[in-house]
């Protein structure tokens, strides 16, 4: 089915969002005695969308309310999960207190941008949230002095599809968001992603990781070379995020690991491997095996193939190592978006099955 154009597309709201609208909501109730119904925030770029809450409750110096999280047309892994965020008024004085209830993340390996031991609530949100605190204060003649503990209704189970527990987020999700949007089929989330993944394996001084583009060539390429599983990288279709991240924050061993068509793509010089962004050049494809020593036959084959495997089937039947020189192309274009940074690519080839058909040297 084809993607709708993103104009036409409905956008949602980050878990961030939705917890913010909760907190303010749960904050007024204490503050007045009354829930807000929809509940209006304010988002970091101006927009004021507003949440209906699906139950709150008060028992006295604790509030509850709870929002059922909407991702838009573009529905991710917490999209329906209901939200809850508690406020308790305190009296010590110092602020907010964040922490996490159920189906909430801890943070336990250093690289994130929160320490180890803080609940999964990510600076942006946090923001958002005490925005909100303070203004609710300003308001209704509070003082801001609260604990703030957000919880997601089978957390912990939505959190293994996600990055967590290779970043070391133990327990439940992450509350996320940076502007508090979710925008249809944006990029953005996964290529953040990428990048904690790397501070986290930096964070560990890890010497080697391996970016992937896919389970099976993460799977075997984590057991060719070893590796734990916080130096393995979702890298995706995203290379190139992932490779101008490290130019920045380099890892002296880096290796990247697809399947053949894609890896043709990078070779080619794309380094967004998505198949709606880049194409294999069957006719470029043709000109390398020419060069190793392609017949015309076989040159004809490969230009006139239905699939890049099928160009690499009918290289391999005559003996050409085209899965070694695509790697070794793959491996130049990568090292050069890397730069001199003392980071050294290498580049492994698998096929559909995973067996390894190609490397580069590195």
């Amino acid at each position: 089915m084809a993607r709708k154009l993103e104009g036409e597309l409905r956008r949602g709201w980050t878990t961030g969002a939705c917890a913010t609208a909760a907190a303010k909501a749960a904050y007024t109730a204490l503050l007045t005695g009354e829930f807000p119904d929809p509940v209006k925030i304010s988002l970091p770029k101006g927009e004021t969308p507003t949440f209906a809450l699906a139950r709150e409750g008060i028992d006295g110096d604790t509030a509850f309310a709870a929002i059922v999280k909407d991702a838009g047309d573009d529905p991710d892994v917490t999209h329906g999960a209901l939200i809850r965020v508690d406020v308790a008024l305190k009296t010590d004085g110092n602020g907010i207190e964040f922490r996490s209830g159920d189906g909430v993340g801890t943070v336990t390996r250093d690289g994130l941008p929160l320490a180890v031991g803080e609940p999964a609530i990510n600076p942006a949100p946090r923001k958002m949230i005490e925005t909100a605190i303070a203004e609710t204060a300003e308001d209704h003649g509070g003082d801001g002095n609260v604990t703030v503990t957000v919880s997601v209704d089978g957390g912990a189970a939505l959190a293994e599809k996600t990055w967590n527990p290779r970043l070391g987020i133990l327990g439940g999700i992450s509350i996320l968001g940076t502007t508090g949007v979710v925008v249809p089929y944006s990029c953005s989330a996964w290529i953040e992603s990428i990048h904690r993944g790397i501070d986290v394996a930096r964070a560990a001084s890890e010497a080697t990781i391996a970016g992937c583009t896919g389970k099976t060539s993460e799977d075997q390429t984590q057991a060719l070379l070893g590796l734990p599983h916080h130096a393995m990288i979702d890298m995706g279709d995203f290379v190139g995020g992932m490779l101008k991240y490290l130019r920045a924050h380099p890892v002296p061993n880096v290796a990247i690991a697809g399947g053949f068509a894609k890896l043709c793509k990078l070779a080619q010089g794309n380094l967004d491997l998505h198949s709606g962004r880049s194409q294999v050049d069957l006719g470029w494809l043709a000109g390398v095996a020419a060069k190793l020593g392609a017949d015309h036959a076989v040159k004809t084959g490969i230009e006139n193939a239905n699939t890049a495997a099928e160009a690499l089937s009918l290289s391999g039947n005559a003996g050409l190592p085209l899965a070694d020189e695509i790697a070794r192309r793959a491996r130049a274009v990568a090292q050069d978006t890397v730069g001199d940074t003392g980071s050294m690519v290498r580049v492994l080839v698998f096929d559909r099955t995973g067996n390894l058909v190609g490397q580069s040297d590195g």
